[in-house]
């Protein structure tokens, strides 16, 4: 099994942006060492506020010159919101700028965010764009000219001078629906509990299969990644690590949902609010055509179903989501995650109000006391 990294970079209480950023760097230094696979960055915009890294591209060129191993990339570059050119010269960049690292999440973000960037807050062009955007970005990085007529965008015969190190692009990662990711041949993080992952991994296996074929591999040669977002806080023993976390929780809750709440209550901004069944809020409704699932609902409502789960109570583990607990629980904790089926371990160090010391300890002891009983020496 791998293990990865999906962070936020949330604001750190009494603390400048500055100073988060050089520790944050300073932590992705310690996970290169530790051996861990990827880094994955969110991409968020105001009025949200727990992402305090909005242009990936530019902490990541950071990353790139502060680690040897470690890959790292966007999970996900929103693609409505970009322009594809800019974005294929930038992708190829990073690519180069890394001897080969990076790792490219896509999605198509809420259409709360797009309103405040201007666009169509409906979630059917929303949609449009994004299939849009990837479509283009495919071709652009695969090849010598850049040919395309759409909706948004029309290109002939452009030059692409700037062409990434992986061959056609680099790795392809899909967030939340494992079967969106499988039928276009992507890997897949999810965002849930253990359970969820538990019914994510066959689906998921089952829709490669369908559309991809049995056995084949991504387009780079890759065996297919699926793996869950855990919430961690490691530290010597469960007393100490849960009394970290339980308010950490709270304050990442908060975080993720409130001012975007608040700033669409403030503008008496109707469209974007929760509705009575809770089946959607800041993403807006679910574009038609796309693989059947569960109905999505807004981030806060999503935390509070996770905070409301009975069926797997478990003194360290924080509505479904969160994970707090010695070393030793940690590893109970993977034996059942193997059991799965999944194959990538992804983790959230720093989350809530968790200061980066007690980050860093989280790191230090899951790399030191964890990761060794599961993964494989080299030759």
């Amino acid at each position: 099994m791998r293990f990865g990294i999906f962070d936020h970079i949330e604001p750190v209480p009494g603390q400048r942006l500055d100073q988060i950023y050089r520790e944050r760097l300073v932590q992705i230094e310690r996970l290169d060492k530790a051996g861990f696979y990827a880094y994955h960055l969110a991409e968020h915009h105001t009025p949200a506020i727990h992402s305090l890294a909005p242009s990936q591209n530019v902490f990541l060129g950071a990353v790139a010159q502060r680690t040897r191993r470690l890959r790292f990339g966007p999970c996900v570059y929103v693609l409505p919101l970009h322009h594809p050119l800019r974005l294929i010269e930038e992708i190829s960049m990073l690519d180069n700028l890394s001897d080969g690292r990076l790792e490219i999440g896509v999605g198509r973000g809420g259409v709360m965010e797009a309103y405040f960037w201007g666009q169509e807050a409906d979630s059917e062009t929303n949609y449009e764009r994004y299939l849009e955007t990837l479509a283009i970005i495919r071709e652009g990085l695969s090849h010598d000219q850049l040919t395309y007529a759409g909706r948004f965008h029309s290109f002939e015969n452009l030059p692409m001078y700037l062409r990434p190190l992986q061959k056609p692009y680099p790795p392809l990662w899909y967030m939340r629906n494992p079967v969106t990711a499988a039928m276009e041949g992507m890997h897949t993080i999810i965002v849930g509990s253990l359970d969820g992952l538990g019914v994510a991994v066959p689906r998921y296996r089952a829709a490669w299969e369908e559309h991809q074929g049995a056995g084949t591999k991504t387009v780079q040669g890759e065996e297919p990644m699926i793996g869950l977002v855990v919430h961690l806080v490691v530290a010597e023993t469960d007393d100490e690590a849960l009394a970290a976390a339980k308010p950490a929780w709270e304050k990442y809750r908060w975080n993720l949902a409130a001012p975007r709440r608040l700033e669409a209550e403030k503008r008496n901004l109707t469209q974007f609010m929760k509705t009575k069944d809770g089946s959607f809020g800041f993403v807006g409704e679910r574009p038609a055509g796309l693989p059947a699932r569960e109905t999505r609902r807004d981030i806060d409502a999503e935390l509070e179903r996770f905070d409301q789960q009975k069926s797997r109570p478990h003194p360290n583990r924080i509505g479904g989501v969160a994970l707090a607990g010695s070393p030793r629980a940690v590893c109970e904790y993977l034996d059942e995650y193997l059991t799965t089926g999944a194959n990538y371990f992804v983790c959230s160090f720093q989350w809530g109000d968790l200061s980066h010391e007690q980050a860093m300890r989280s790191v230090e002891l899951f790399a030191t006391e964890v990761m060794p009983r599961y993964v494989t020496p080299a030759p």
